[in-house]
């Protein structure tokens, strides 16, 4: 007798509905019990899993040759989320579970430990969305995945503790209770887990205008000053002055860290902020492994990537940035999977200019020989530097600025750059662009949206030549200016707004180029 259940696999962070067909004969010799449809190792050790959860649970099946099969048989299965669903058939072909139970508007998504407990699984809420899309009406997912299932709407969510819970649920005993998503209490969990505020940040006044400018235009930062001058304090405040997560952008968010594993309880409502160590690999940046997994580019999606200490990353592991802060996307290809993830990132970096750290500093002699302040420099590539949009320098504070008036707090920052934001919304809205953000500009609305006068025409030729910019630079000069037109309300980029745009482009002739001279 053959049986069907469903559950659904994972490639990247979409999933996919699996069919599991099972089999059950009886058989007078060896009894067997076989997995295929293309198992991974883990698939393939479900048959101990589930013969003993079977058994502890309080079933047991002698004598039997039981096959699975995993529809469609050309697709890989990796993961151990196959458990339920594969004892949910076996039980229905041996005639302990109502076949009606485990039809095609059930889904059953878990792993089975021996004594029959279900385990979370990674990627729920993908895999909840692949059920609905295939007509599913109620899903049954490990009860700590409730909460995250549960965010997809059009679909009933049961937690599951244990297999004999479900058993008694399926044969109308002992109803499990329904999950509902509450979004009140995650966005009181993100409002409760904050951000620390810029009014602790003092002075720095230059470094404070830049990030609204960033924030407000969704452009790339790079702070560079000496030890102790509050680069690393500005930047973990950045999150605190971005604007509130669509659900759109909550959706895709949670379900990037859900396929990586990482805590998801409901949906995700704070902007990530991802601060990997200058020893990440280039896999562990962008993605990787045998069954590629999201990297840091793709966890920080909708949110921040620090770079502290931008110098000591490896080489290697900056230059993989590059293409996916183009294209706002990353794909990685392995031997068993192509998947593509979403980057779109605020890149924040921070480096000192030398490896003593004060090349440059009135107030402490550089220690440093100007070979070795070439090969630390060296070691950010003009390409991935030409893509920083914004380039500031954070001097070191005097006392006075450190005893000074309280600064301003980041609820003020955080005004001023969403009404930005709006300003520029309806300006692509009115002209029917796709773009959301300035820094996301193409082409044609840059052309659209950042035509000079002659005055204007006349400082960025004079600039262009005079900083030898590339064709970049000077599309991200339109872009800052674009921005800060933004902030003061202007429809027109005026020449105050251009000159200002095009001082945060100069620290390359400074540091880099000037180590030359």
């Amino acid at each position: 007798m053959v049986t069907k259940a469903y559950g659904a696999g994972m490639i990247g962070i979409d999933g996919f509905p699996v069919t599991v067909e099972c089999n059950v004969r009886s058989t007078q010799g060896e009894e067997r019990f076989e997995i295929v449809g293309l198992p991974d190792t883990a698939v393939r050790e479900a048959r101990e899993r589930v013969r003993c959860a079977m058994e502890n649970s309080g079933f047991r099946l002698a004598g039997r040759e039981i096959l699975i099969n995993l529809a469609p048989a050309n697709r890989k299965k990796e993961g151990s989320a196959f458990d339920l669903p594969i004892l949910c058939a076996l039980l229905a072909a041996a005639g302990l579970l109502p076949k009606e139970a485990i039809g095609e508007e059930n889904f059953f998504i878990g792993e089975l430990s021996l004594l029959g407990e279900v385990r979370p699984q990674n990627g729920v809420l993908s895999r909840a969305l692949a059920a609905r899309a295939a007509g599913a009406k109620r899903i049954f997912v490990p009860r700590e995945n409730a909460a995250e299932a549960a965010v997809v709407s059009g679909i009933e969510v049961y937690g599951v503790p244990d297999f004999a819970s479900l058993h008694d649920h399926l044969c109308g005993k002992r109803l499990l209770p329904r999950e509902h998503f509450d979004e009140n209490a995650c966005r009181a969990r993100a409002a409760a887990a904050g951000t620390p505020d810029f009014a602790d940040v003092m002075g720095q006044l230059r470094a404070r205008r830049a990030v609204e400018i960033a924030v407000a235009g969704g452009h790339n930062l790079l702070l560079i000053g000496p030890p102790g001058s509050g680069k690393s304090m500005i930047a973990k405040r950045i999150p605190g002055i971005l604007p509130p997560m669509s659900f759109e952008e909550a959706l895709e968010t949670t379900r990037i860290h859900s396929a990586a594993g990482e805590p998801v309880d409901g949906l995700i409502l704070h902007r990530p902020f991802r601060t990997p160590h200058h020893t990440v690999s280039a896999a562990g940046m962008i993605g990787g492994g045998s069954n590629p997994r999201p990297g840091e580019i793709s966890l920080a999606d909708n949110g921040v990537l620090f770079l502290d200490e931008l110098p000591e990353f490896s080489p290697s592991v900056l230059e993989t940035l590059r293409q996916p802060l183009e294209d706002g996307r990353v794909t990685v290809t392995r031997v068993a999977a192509k998947v593509t993830y979403p980057t779109n990132f605020m890149l924040v970096c921070a480096m000192n200019p030398c490896r003593c750290g004060f090349y440059g500093d009135p107030n402490h002699p550089c220690v440093c020989r100007p070979d070795d302040i070439r090969r630390y420099l060296g070691r950010v590539s003009g390409p991935l530097l030409d893509r920083l949009d914004l380039q500031v320098e954070v001097p070191a504070l005097a006392y006075a600025e450190m005893h000074g008036a309280p600064a301003e707090s980041s609820a003020a920052m955080a005004e001023r750059a969403e009404k930005a934001r709006r300003f520029a919304a309806d300006r692509f809205l009115a002209a029917g662009d796709r773009s959301v953000q300035n820094a996301r500009m193409d082409s044609a609305a840059l052309r659209r949206h950042c035509a000079l006068d002659e005055e204007g025409s006349a400082l960025l030729s004079e600039a262009f030549d005079r900083l030898g910019l590339s064709a970049r630079g000077h599309d991200k000069i339109l872009r800052i200016a674009r921005t800060i037109a933004d902030l003061a309300g202007e429809e027109k980029i005026g020449a105050m707004h251009l000159a200002e745009a095009i001082q945060y482009r100069t620290l390359d002739r400074k540091y880099w180029r000037g180590t030359e001279e």
